[in-house]
């Protein structure tokens, strides 16, 4: 196709969909150049212009052959132009032939869309006879314009491109400014360059193999399926790096074997393993779709956000993530094994000894290896970095168990390869000049075929070869901030590399995959310096190419067989193809629905069984769309065009029902609210699409409800009321003047107070003359009631305004029109609401009631908070719902729920037992006991005092509440104290504490009895239990059994204890005493543990005074060795300590309101300070986890190190004076995901490793 439009083709921005060789976009730098690497000298001195009658001259000149590149053809056509002038707007030379393809030049004298110049194309010369729509030719063109009587006044240009049918030609709309070539001195020559109208044009073309078929290809239209018999993974933003690494895994035909072999069938495998679920169903469509797939549904299944789709993780962290998911998922199943069998290898980390025999060692088991870079050349030269051996010597010797320092070699030697070796690259490193992460592009060669034999421990197994054979090449373009990811992988053991760059795969070369990925410097070019390529990202111009291997994989050579198996070997489970299939379906027809929707509309139908099973205001909830509902209304999606008469044999049909049995009625909005049939629908021409825009809202949808009717004696079906003409619009004012004639439409409504429900039960028609009394015996036959029973009669209204009728008035008199609602109930004399309060105190006695509480109504969940004095008869009966008024009082409240527990355990409940707690509204744990105040309602219970409505957010849940039943009433309970006791069964080493209710009115020595009972004691240790207050951690006071129970501080800890038996001996004339003792570390202030008791000796010197306190606080050896005394005066928490020695002697030195303060480690400190810390760390990592997924693993290693850590310092807290570490428990390689140590060096990609670095 002629390019009539085109111009000369010059350099246009990066598109990294465009595969463009290195050399393509290389800049040359001179010597002057600032950035130049070569050695300042001059330039070589320019060659001699050839003639263009040289042709092998201008060709070796001007379009030298690249090595990149293999020709397939070239020629050389010379076309004599004359006339110049003369010659048409567009002329065509003659054709010539190069490869097997006719080529011309087309030739434009007065200038193509450029009049200032001459154009000239190169052209395929099919002409009318056109080739297959797959014909394209790549070839490397130039033109030469030059004078025929002399050759030494020419111009040219060179050009190179894709020839397809749909661009066949490619040249220069501005090939020479019109008015130089024909004037009289041209580029400093005597003469023109066209002269006399006559010229010489020479194609010189050349024909390359395309050995890829994607040389220079545009990619419009290109379809991978088609050329490749593979799909490419759709971008979703920054997931380039996981669709690399996802083909990877695709294409490693074990892996995916074993990914199907996944049990996926039910709905329950489903949920429990999600992620596996959706890499199952991404590999299929791999398989089977013919475009690119998305990974949407793997990423979801990560949890991952829009913020982590356009983040790029660390890809080395995902798949090891991704490996332990589905390593998971995989036990229990055939592919059990699976993945360690492909994956997993061992390498030991040893430390031996030079001159002793003695050696350290510890094997662990990787999943990939991480290899330096910077520094190496190659993959082997990084192997021997990796097994490098360390010599401890001098101040560094290795502290060897029963040897004590010694010279030693410390290295990591591998004991076995995986089949599947993955080899992650460190092309990302910290540089500590830049304080940044930086970018290797360090040129780092791998072959393609790996002998790993030469780092394997001696005595490994080698019975099977370390021969790999490159499978994968994973490739980074780019630097830290801003680049792309693809690969370059090999689907079959015998084939050829393709290229996988997101949706796009392409055949690839061997130098494509291997070689161009190296990195390192361009090419040196021996005229004009050093090349110099642009990162495509940055734009900026470097001496190192930006693309280069970050991943590598390599499959064992004896395993290729069976880790890239035949394609039929590797089917998905049967079920998955049947599914992903019905989905398409669906997925089509929610389509089609979609563009077809506009032919649609959605009716809402009710019928008479949805109102009978309706229980509340108006005739059906329009809203609801609970498939649970039975009397939700049905939604049906029908034709705009279909007719009444259609829509009502369709509603037969439905009802399985005689479509004259039935009419629809128009429901209308009233302006009071309420929604109501106001007339049928009788017009069988008129469509739905009329019918609602004339007689329904538009707001509120299409609404039907339909009526049905019974077959008269004669076996047809009439109707009481008829419309004689249709009404110019429906009835919106809610208030309508019937025909004294024509009967109405009346809904009834059962109110039953002995179960306390309110329900539909059909509808009757009467004339607007009856009396409101002429309603009861249709009622009465309706229910089957015997005549002579009593009936009170209401009119909803509205669902906030019931009214209860006068039997005498007419039914016109009472306003009552087509659609109103009556509600009946049996009428109750006094006896009879008796009986009823009798069997459900909580009991609503008339319809109006109950309608007010229908609209308070509010359904509160019951949740036990203590399961004391409760017996239930089914276990889960303690969590219960109950339907509840917002104006029901606390009374009402109580006696509500204590009927329901009554009628659910062994025993009655009496409503003056339950006390009820709010239930915190983050948490969901109990808050705040509720107090049976004056006034306490369910709203002010559940939203606060200010009740709902408001726009503040509660403290409490508005929906559930904490319940408890009592050993006594409320009342009783007010005239109690709860007491705090802390017993001490075991000196001060244990606690047990416990709470009494004591009476206000006792004293102390009633709350002895009630902590017997609640710990167990015996009755012959009650004389010698004494009780003693503490405050601060220190001993306040004893308290006598005279105290009274109301003066008792809540701030104050009441401690109980067996009095020792050397204190039993102490009387009052004795010079012995007691004194108060307290623990604190370091000073006074810093007070913990429990105070004690203690009996001081007169004249006792100290050091046996310390043998009878290890006695007393349970504290033996080094650990009581540790603790320091003093002497506290006063015992002030700000008083100097006065350190008492082993000859001192206590009672000299301890005045009578003075402490004896010890001196020790807080015991709970270290615990409760790393439970602290865990607990806040443990937070974040859990956030950080479930913001980006890829930390879990880094996560889970740091919570393994800081078990570690607590671990030794609770060995050191129980007097373990040295823990002896060596050096190979402290330093690794970080290839273990178990590693708590790992090397901040070893990141395998772009700056979003920086956090897993620290």
């Amino acid at each position: 196709m002629d390019q009539i439009g085109s111009d000369m083709q010059l350099d246009s921005d990066y598109d990294e969909k465009t595969y463009v060789n290195d050399t393509e976009s290389v800049a040359l730098i001179t010597n002057d150049d600032a950035d130049s690497m070569l050695d300042e000298s001059l330039p070589p001195a320019e060659p001699a212009k050839p003639m263009a009658g040289d042709h092998e001259a201008m060709k070796e000149r001007f379009l030298p052959a690249s090595p990149d590149y293999e020709t397939e053809a070239e020629a050389i056509f010379t076309w004599d132009i004359t006339d110049w002038r003369s010659l048409p707007k567009r002329t065509h030379g003659p054709t010539f032939n190069c490869a097997g393809h006719p080529w011309r030049v087309l030739f434009f004298p007065a200038g193509n869309a450029a009049s200032e110049s001459v154009s000239f194309y190169l052209e395929q010369g099919f002409g009318d006879e056109k080739p297959g729509d797959d014909w394209y030719a790549c070839a490397q063109f130039m033109l030469v314009l030059s004078n025929p009587n002399d050759p030494s006044i020419y111009i040219h240009h060179e050009a190179n491109h894709r020839f397809t049918l749909e661009e066949g030609d490619w040249g220069f709309t501005r090939f020479a400014d019109k008015n130089k070539i024909f004037a009289a001195s041209y580029d400093g020559a005597d003469r023109p360059l066209v002269e006399g109208d006559t010229a010489r044009m020479t194609a010189y073309i050349r024909v390359l193999k395309d050995p890829t078929g994607v040389l220079w290809h545009n990619f419009v239209n290109y379809d991978s399926k088609k050329e490749t018999g593979m799909v490419g993974l759709r971008n979703q933003g920054a997931t380039c790096y996981l669709n690399s690494l996802l083909q990877s895994l695709y294409l490693t035909g074990a892996f995916r074997k074993a990914v199907y072999q996944i049990p996926t069938s039910t709905e329950q495998e489903r949920t429990d393993s999600t992620s596996a679920y959706a890499l199952q169903r991404l590999f299929y469509r791999l398989q089977a779709d013919q475009v690119a797939v998305s990974t949407q549904e793997l990423t979801h299944s990560f949890g991952w956000e829009s913020r982590q789709i356009f983040e790029q993780q660390d890809v080395q962290e995902l798949s090891r993530i991704l490996m332990e998911k589905l390593e998971t998922h995989m036990k229990g199943t055939e592919a059990e094994k699976a993945l360690p069998d492909m994956f997993v290898g061992k390498m030991k980390t040893y430390l031996k000894c030079i001159n002793v025999d003695y050696e350290s060692s510890r094997t662990e088991e990787y999943w990939d290896l991480q290899l330096n870079v910077s520094g190496c050349k190659s993959v082997d030269e990084s192997f021997r970095d990796y097994i490098q051996v360390e010599t401890l010597e001098g101040d560094n010797k290795y502290a060897a168990e029963g040897y004590g320092l010694q010279e030693a070699k410390k290295g990591v030697i591998f004991e076995s390869f995986p089949n599947v070796l993955h080899l992650q690259l460190k092309r990302f490193e910290y540089d500590f000049q830049r304080d940044a992460m930086m970018k290797v592009n360090d040129r780092y060669e791998f072959p393609d075929v790996l002998d790993c034999t030469p780092y394997l421990d001696e005595t490994a197994d080698k019975s099977e070869p370390c021969i790999y054979h490159l499978h994968g090449v994973l490739v980074h373009s780019g630097d830290l901030n801003a680049g792309h990811y693809y690969a370059f992988l090999k689907p079959s053991k015998e084939g050829d590399f393709f290229r996988f760059d997101d949706d796009r795969v392409t055949r690839a070369t061997k130098r494509e995959a291997i070689d161009d990925n190296f990195g390192g410097d361009y090419a040196t070019n021996g005229i004009n310096g050093a090349a110099k390529g642009q990162n495509p990202y940055t734009r900026q111009w470097s001496t190192k190419r930006s693309n280069n291997a970050y991943m590598l994989v390599y499959i064992r050579a004896s395993q290729l067989d069976r880790i890239l198996p035949p394609e039929e070997q590797m089917q998905p489970p049967e079920h998955l193809p049947i599914r992903i299939q019905e989905e398409r379906v669906a997925a089509e027809k929610r389509r089609k629905e979609r563009e077809e929707a506009h032919l649609y509309m959605n009716v809402y139908v009710a019928t008479e069984a949805s109102y009978r099973a309706y229980e509340g205001t108006d005739i059906i909830n329009w809203t609801s769309e609970s498939e649970t509902d039975f009397s939700a209304p049905k939604i049906y999606r029908l034709l705009r065009s279909m007719t009444v008469a259609d829509f009502t044999a369709f509603l037969a049909q439905e009802q399985n029902a005689d479509a004259k049995s039935i009419r629809p009625w128009i429901m209308v909005n009233r302006q009071n609210g309420t929604v109501r049939p106001d007339h049928p629908l009788p017009w069988a021409d008129m469509t739905l699409q009329e019918a609602a825009d004339k007689f329904s809202t538009r707001n509120s949808g299409f609404r039907i409800f339909v009526e049905a009717a019974e077959k008269s004696e004669e076996g047809d079906y009439t109707w009481p009321n008829e419309v004689v003409s249709t009404p110019s619009s429906p009835n919106m004012q809610g208030v309508q003047q019937p025909s004294s004639t024509q009967p109405m439409i009346i809904f009834l409504k059962y109110f039953d107070v002995e179960r306390q429900t309110l329900r539909g039960v059909g509808h009757v028609y009467m004339s607007p003359s009856d009396r409101v009394q002429d309603l009861a015996p249709k009622i009465l036959d309706r229910m089957g009631w015997e005549v002579g029973v009593l009936l009170d009669l209401y009119e909803e209204i509205k669902q906030t305004y019931v009214e209860q009728m006068k039997p005498k008035l007419t039914l016109a008199a009472s306003e009552i029109q087509d659609g109103d609602i009556i509600c009946f109930q049996r009428h109750l004399n006094e006896d009879e609401a008796k009986a009823v309060r009798q069997t459900t105190p909580s009991a609503l006695l008339t319809a109006k009631e109950f309608y007010d509480f229908l609209i308070n109504r509010v359904y509160v969940k019951f949740v036990p908070k203590a399961m004391q004095n409760l017996t239930l008869r089914n276990e889960g009966d303690e969590a219960f719902n109950i339907a509840l008024s917002r104006k029901d009082t606390y009374d009402t409240l109580a006696t509500k729920v204590a009927e329901h527990l009554t009628s659910v355990s062994n025993n009655a409940v009496e409503p003056s037992h339950l006390r009820f707690t709010t239930a915190n509204v983050q948490s969901g744990k109990p808050r705040t006991i509720v107090k049976p105040q004056q006034g306490t309602t369910i709203l002010s219970i559940l939203f606060g005092a200010a009740g709902a409505g408001y726009s503040y957010q509660p403290a409490q849940q508005t929906d559930s509440l904490f319940y408890e039943v009592l050993e006594m009433s409320l009342k009783d309970l007010e005239q109690r104290k709860t007491v705090k006791i802390i017993w001490l069964p075991e000196g001060i080493t244990k606690e047990e504490p416990y709470d009494v209710l004591v009476p206000k009115s006792a004293q102390f020595t009633e709350v002895l009895p009630l902590l017997q009972k609640r710990a167990n004691l015996p009755d012959e240790i009650l004389d010698s239990i004494r009780f003693y207050e503490a405050h601060s951690g220190k001993v306040y006071k004893v308290l006598p059994p005279t105290t009274p129970i109301v003066s008792l501080n809540e701030f104050l800890t009441i401690y109980a204890e067996r009095i020792p038996e050397e204190e039993a001996t102490l009387t009052p004339d004795s010079k012995d005493r007691l004194v108060w003792c307290f623990h604190f570390e370091k000073e006074p202030s810093k007070h913990h543990s429990v105070p004690f008791i203690f009996a001081m000796k007169e004249g006792e010197v100290f050091s046996d005074t310390k043998e009878r306190l290890s006695k007393r606080i349970g504290i033996k050896g080094k650990g009581f060795e540790k603790i320091r005394f003093a002497v506290v005066k006063g015992g002030q928490a700000y008083s100097r300590p006065v350190w008492i020695e082993d000859e001192d002697v206590l009672s000299d030195k301890l005045g009578p309101d003075d402490h004896l303060g010890l001196e020790r480690a807080n015991p709970h400190r270290n615990a409760w300070n790393n439970q602290w810390y865990i607990i806040l760390d443990m937070a974040n990592l859990e956030r950080r986890v479930e913001e980006q997924p890829a930390f879990a693993s880094a996560g889970r290693r740091l919570e393994r190190a800081r078990r570690q850590i607590v671990d030794v310092e609770q060995r050191a807290s129980d007097e373990i004076e040295a823990v002896e570490v060596g050096p190979d428990d402290v330093e690794g390689r970080g290839n273990d995901p178990s590693d708590a140590e790992w090397d901040a060096g070893g990141v395998g990609s772009s700056g979003d490793n920086l956090d897993a670095s620290k």
